[in-house]
């Protein structure tokens, strides 16, 4: 399969900036100029950045900082997160400050790889579940469901399809993705702008926390000290998981830009998997910069459930590490897939 192919199964949308300054102050005596092409550059290039003096004004100091980090005019960006950055150059001349902005998109510096995998076992699931989240937790597979009237929580034996354990959320709640930390269950509602906390041994209520920055709730993981969150757009929220606060985030891109809509997430040997809304295939995510590093197409696997008016779109993933496989099912599906996922070279 070519890589235009990839590209197509998570139909990655690329947003380019105008070349020239993107915020300019009331006095423009100063351009930042670049080596990015159309302001795009890879993270295995260094920055040069230098100054344009429109009115040759005699410039005492200048100071450059991306996003608000002092950065130099030589900037070595193999460590830098992916994403929309913020070029910020402060002039100092006769006394007099001025600030230049330029907004520049660090890209990935190689192309997704294509993963395969192998089906080990297909199981039963409940057909009226709108699957939100999916997670195992000391062999038990945990399962968020949605829909205003719908939404569930629920502690299932994988093997035989059997409910273990159920709450319904309140109607006016729509779940969505969930995780399991240190003996809590965290999940998420859609627009209510809340996730939800419970004992994982009883569903007992403990708690809930609001959203910061990220307006809606999508997706859910964990790397056993911090949380990942989705909202529907590139970013992946890292929450502290004592305050469950937002404390910053990094954004999905590959070597051409960036991918939107990420949904439901899984942490897998120290990377996420996430899936596309209304998209079959799952991304392979570097959770330190946001590269992703590999795209996964499970489109066949809709083929093998059961056609009905209600089904919907593949969506739940979670990661046994006893058997080190992948189990994946969608909104409505009648089948739980467990998959080997190959990796290439």
């Amino acid at each position: 399969m070519n890589f235009s192919k990839v590209l197509r199964i998570i139909t990655i949308g690329i947003i380019a900036f105008g070349c020239g300054n993107s915020s300019k102050a009331v006095k423009s005596n100063f351009l930042i100029q670049t080596n990015a092409k159309k302001n795009i550059i890879s993270n295995a290039e260094v920055l040069k950045l230098s100054l344009k003096n429109l009115n040759a004004m005699q410039v005492d100091s200048v100071q450059f900082m991306m996003n608000n980090t002092p950065i130099s005019n030589l900037e070595d960006l193999k460590d830098v997160a992916l994403g929309e950055k913020m070029i910020k150059a402060s002039v100092y001349y006769d006394d007099v400050k001025e600030v230049v902005l330029q907004k520049l998109i660090v890209v990935n510096n190689k192309k997704p790889k294509l993963y395969t995998y192998e089906l080990v076992n297909t199981y039963a699931h409940d057909i009226n579940s709108y699957t939100q989240g999916l997670e195992f937790y000391n062999g038990i597979l945990y399962e968020s469901t949605g829909q205003y009237g719908e939404s569930k929580l629920r502690a299932l034996d994988y093997k035989n399809g059997k409910v273990i354990r159920n709450i319904n959320l309140a109607p006016t709640y729509f779940g969505e993705g969930l995780t399991v930390l240190n003996d809590k269950i965290y999940q998420l509602t859609w627009r209510e702008g809340r996730g939800l906390i419970y004992d994982v041994d009883n569903f007992q209520a403990i708690g809930s926390f609001k959203y910061g920055q990220s307006k809606e709730g999508w997706g859910l993981c964990n790397d056993g000290q911090q949380l990942y969150k989705t909202d529907g757009s590139e970013n992946i929220w890292i929450l502290n998981s004592n305050t469950l606060e937002e404390e910053r985030f990094v954004q999905a891109y590959t070597n051409k830009g960036k991918l939107a809509n990420l949904n439901e997430l899984e942490w897998v040997n120290g990377k996420i998997y996430a899936n596309r809304y209304q998209k079959n295939g799952v991304a392979v995510i570097n959770p330190r910069n946001g590269a992703i590093e590999a795209v996964i197409d499970f489109k066949d696997l809709k083929n093998k459930v059961t056609n009905h008016p209600g089904l919907d779109v593949l969506n739940g993933m979670a990661y046994n590490p006893k058997t080190q496989t992948l189990f994946l099912t969608g909104k409505r599906w009648d089948k739980l897939f467990e998959v080997r996922i190959i990796a290439q070279d």
